[in-house]
């Protein structure tokens, strides 16, 4: 379990959110702390797993994936984890997740096109085994609250 988490974590959380790729002088510069301080947050936040990894931000749309829409299932529910291993492996899978209420699963997808897409709901996610129902709302505009900007962990 991690560690309560002080205003010097979370100072240093939300430079590397904004920046991934902040050298840790930086990072030590910004949060006001020694580079030594700096070193050894960080490598606490990882080793607690509040840092779990660094990414590169793609634009889907630029990537050639111009459809992208949430998709709400209904399971069996004991089929439950078996399904969501099959879904999981799906191309275009980009959120998922198992939730309380008029539905089982939320699922955000991206596909190239309304085709694509229409291939990936009607033909492979309801032909599963324990899909009982889907729903599908497609996403005219969206946006992100927070971008991280590399794949790098911090520089030295």
């Amino acid at each position: 379990m991690a560690s309560e988490l002080d205003d010097t974590d979370e100072r240093i959380l939300r430079l590397l959110t904004a920046d991934a790729r902040l050298s840790m002088r930086t990072i030590a510069e910004r949060a006001h702390i020694s580079r030594a301080n700096a070193y050894s947050r960080f490598n606490r936040l990882q080793a607690e797993g509040v840092i779990r990894g660094f990414t590169v931000d793609v634009d889907p749309v630029a990537r050639g994936l111009t459809t992208s829409a949430y998709v709400t299932l209904n399971l069996r529910q004991p089929d439950w984890q078996a399904t969501r291993d099959a879904l999981l492996a799906l191309p275009g899978v980009v959120h998922f997740a198992v939730v309380g209420g008029e539905f089982d699963v939320i699922m955000l997808v991206r596909a190239r096109d309304n085709t694509a897409l229409r291939d990936l709901v009607l033909e492979r996610i309801q032909s599963m085994p324990g899909v009982i129902s889907t729903r599908t709302l497609l996403v005219f505009d969206e946006q992100t609250t927070a971008r991280p900007s590399s794949s790098a962990e911090p520089r030295e």
